[in-house]
């Protein structure tokens, strides 16, 4: 095939595109630079809104005090175990659900598929929610963080999609050779399904360990609050907290300009949350599109 010469047009689109999109690239990579700099520059500078573009009197000292914190470390560990265990559960039954709602032979699939769906247009609002989690007894209860995120109907969707787009001969080969639907899901379609499962799973993480709402409802004892939870409540007592940190602090140890201030105890602890969400992102990046297209056109 003859290829097609170049022309000066093509060359303006690209030029423009790709300004474009390392225009956007930084406009949503700034808010997080900014935020970084901030912590690690001299507080006092900060406070003031001189840091905007590079740091000013680098220092660590608000990293090493916010994480001395009372409660921090312990409120990180139950983030994490929402997060993972919370993750895991709702990954492994979006796969399976999704698998069985592409079966023609499953008692009620229609109408159980609708049913689950119809969920994403409909909520019963947040006091018949509590009403819910109070009778079931799920306040101040771990299970209440994992439970109700198990069935996640978008995430079913997903994978009934994506399964549908693999070639029915591979399923129907391995059942001439005596294979199960349980055999068959672990064998043949849990191995073909990673990237879909790959992005529900980035999407349940973010998910689980941005919640704060339902420690804010459902939990009033300080062993079930979560890191997410502890941030808002810092954000809104940074004062408080920064003369605590203050007071706890050798002043004869400490520089003046580095002393903890409300707005750095605010963008410290900031970063430190959204910091293992940003560590891991770039890993699961790279299954996002084909984990979303792939199943999203038929024909």
């Amino acid at each position: 095939m003859k290829r097609r010469k170049p022309h000066a047009g093509d060359a303006i689109f690209q030029i423009v595109n790709y300004g474009f999109l390392g225009l956007f690239t930084l406009t949503c990579i700034f808010p997080f630079y900014y935020l970084f700099i901030n912590t690690i520059s001299s507080n006092e500078l900060s406070t003031m809104g001189y840091i905007t573009f590079y740091p000013r009197g680098i220092h660590f000292d608000n990293y090493v005090s916010v994480l001395q914190i009372k409660g921090l470390g312990h409120a990180a560990m139950v983030s994490l175990y929402r997060t993972v265990v919370g993750t895991l559960l709702t990954v492994g039954a979006s796969a399976f659900l999704g698998y069985l709602f592409t079966k023609n032979e499953m008692w009620g699939r229609k109408q159980m598929y609708r049913f689950v769906v119809v969920t994403l247009y409909f909520s019963a609002g947040m006091i018949p929610w509590y009403s819910t989690m109070h009778l079931l007894h799920l306040t101040n209860n771990y299970l209440a963080y994992i439970l109700p995120t198990i069935i996640a109907p978008f995430n079913i969707i997903l994978v009934k999609t994506f399964i549908e787009a693999v070639p029915p001969s591979l399923e129907e080969s391995a059942a001439l050779d005596g294979a199960g639907y349980l055999r068959i899901f672990s064998s043949i379609i849990f191995p073909l399904i990673t990237p879909i499962l790959a992005t529900i799973t980035i999407f349940s993480a973010v998910g689980q360990w941005n919640s704060f709402i339902d420690t804010a409802w459902l939990m009033t004892d300080r062993k079930y609050y979560t890191l997410q939870y502890l941030l808002w409540r810092y954000l809104n007592e940074s004062s408080s907290l920064a003369s605590l940190i203050q007071s706890s602090q050798n002043l004869g140890a400490v520089d003046v300009q580095n002393m903890q201030t409300p707005t750095s105890v605010r963008m410290t602890v900031t970063m430190i949350v959204v910091l293992p969400i940003l560590l891991i992102y770039p890993f699961f990046q790279r299954y996002f599109v084909k984990g979303i297209m792939i199943g999203a056109v038929k024909g």
